[in-house]
């Protein structure tokens, strides 16, 4: 980004929160990037650094465990992970789930789990996707039947971020599945030593390598009552439309952050590398497309602020999310793929990290949602 571009919602404080960040990203998370890509995850250790930097639920009440802050903090997280270019790091999912407990949950729920989710003792992952269904939320097969003071919980699930790491999983399944979106319930489960669950390993990906994306396991697994979301049945499908907005801006704001790396990191490039006795940045079409590309990097961030100041005032609407999670991610895509073109062959090499931007993006435009539902969402309102 230009440096003479400043956010309008961005204080001191969120100055001195990246400088924090930036740190830890730099000095713990870059050099064992590529070990993790390797092996498909981080380790949970990673977590606990990250909690104490209070990356973890920044934007989540102290009382809780969390920072305190607002949205710009978490914000600031997504960003300086896109600018270390390191996607092993699932903290998004953990805002949601954060989030659902801080909308819905009950008091004694709160402080269970908040606090050893802001310090990375607990890693959570939410369980919503199944090998035959997608965006389609109401056809989850995942049952979670009342026992006496407990659910038995029966289904699989895949495509889970954090699923390898996760010891608190969010799970979607019908407490009745005699109904359709009325059965749907939010389910937490503590899996350390939990009898029935099982989860196999980090599934082999395009992109996003070391992001411990992995299936999931229930076969009659016991969770108390009292876990489900609020201590209300039947919420679910409710609960997790309502938070969709925030999780679709999260998004957005990854692929804006994306953009602006891989921008920054191109124009670094084309200056160095020559070609025909020249710079390739004294190339016409090489001005010219980074030209396009730092306009649309412009707006993509213009409008994500506009959408983050709306969600910090709660007046962001569904309609406007879809917008941004579908056109940020597109454009995201389309960047990165003219950024690679600008490296030619050095740019395949997975040594370089534009290869990394490009694999990763394309993701961005399935997951929450694929954006021809968004486009969907969006025409509802004509």
């Amino acid at each position: 980004m230009n440096s003479a571009y400043r956010s309008s919602w961005v204080t001191e404080d969120h100055d001195m929160f990246r400088d924090s960040v930036r740190r830890l990203v730099e000095t713990e998370f870059m050099p064992h990037r590529d070990r993790w890509i390797e092996q498909g995850y981080m380790e949970p250790e990673y977590w606990l650094k990250a909690g104490e930097v209070g990356l973890l639920c920044a934007d989540i009440p102290t009382e809780y465990g969390g920072s305190g802050g607002d949205f710009g903090f978490d914000v600031i997280g997504y960003e300086e992970m896109q600018r270390g270019c390191v996607s092993s790091f699932g903290s998004g999912i953990q805002s949601i789930v954060a989030h659902y407990l801080m909308v819905y949950g009950t008091e004694e729920q709160k402080h269970r789990w908040l606090p050893k989710m802001a310090s990375g003792e607990l890693i959570t992952s939410i369980a919503m996707t199944e090998p035959g269904t997608g965006s389609d939320l109401q056809a989850v097969k995942t049952t979670a039947i009342r026992d006496g003071d407990e659910y038995v919980i029966n289904g699989s699930k895949t495509f889970i971020t954090n699923g390898y790491n996760a010891n608190l999983i969010c799970v979607v399944a019908k407490t009745d599945p005699s109904e359709g979106a009325k059965g749907i319930s939010l389910v937490f489960v503590e899996t350390d030593n939990l009898p029935g669950f099982r989860r196999n390993k980090p599934l082999k990906k395009l992109g996003m390598k070391g992001q411990d994306t992995s299936e999931l396991f229930f076969d009659g697994c016991r969770t108390p009552i009292s876990f489900v979301l609020g201590e209300i049945e039947g919420q679910g499908f409710y609960q997790l439309m309502n938070q969709l907005p925030r999780e679709r801006l999260i998004i957005a704001a990854v692929s804006v952050a994306a953009m602006e790396a891989a921008l920054e990191q191109t124009v670094e490039y084309v200056k160095e590398r020559r070609a025909f006795d020249k710079a390739i940045i004294e190339f016409q079409n090489t001005r010219f497309k980074l030209a396009e590309q730092k306009t649309l990097t412009k707006i993509a961030r213009v409008f994500l602020d506009h959408c983050i100041e709306e969600l910090m005032k709660g007046t962001l609407d569904a309609e406007t999310a879809s917008m941004a999670k579908w056109w940020c991610s597109e454009k995201q895509f389309e960047l990165v793929n003219e950024c690679l073109q600008l490296h030619g062959g050095y740019g395949y090499m997975m040594e370089y990290p534009i290869a990394h931007y490009f694999a990763d993006s394309r993701v961005q435009m399935i997951y929450g949602g694929t954006n021809e539902i968004m486009k969907e969402l969006i025409a509802r309102s004509l």
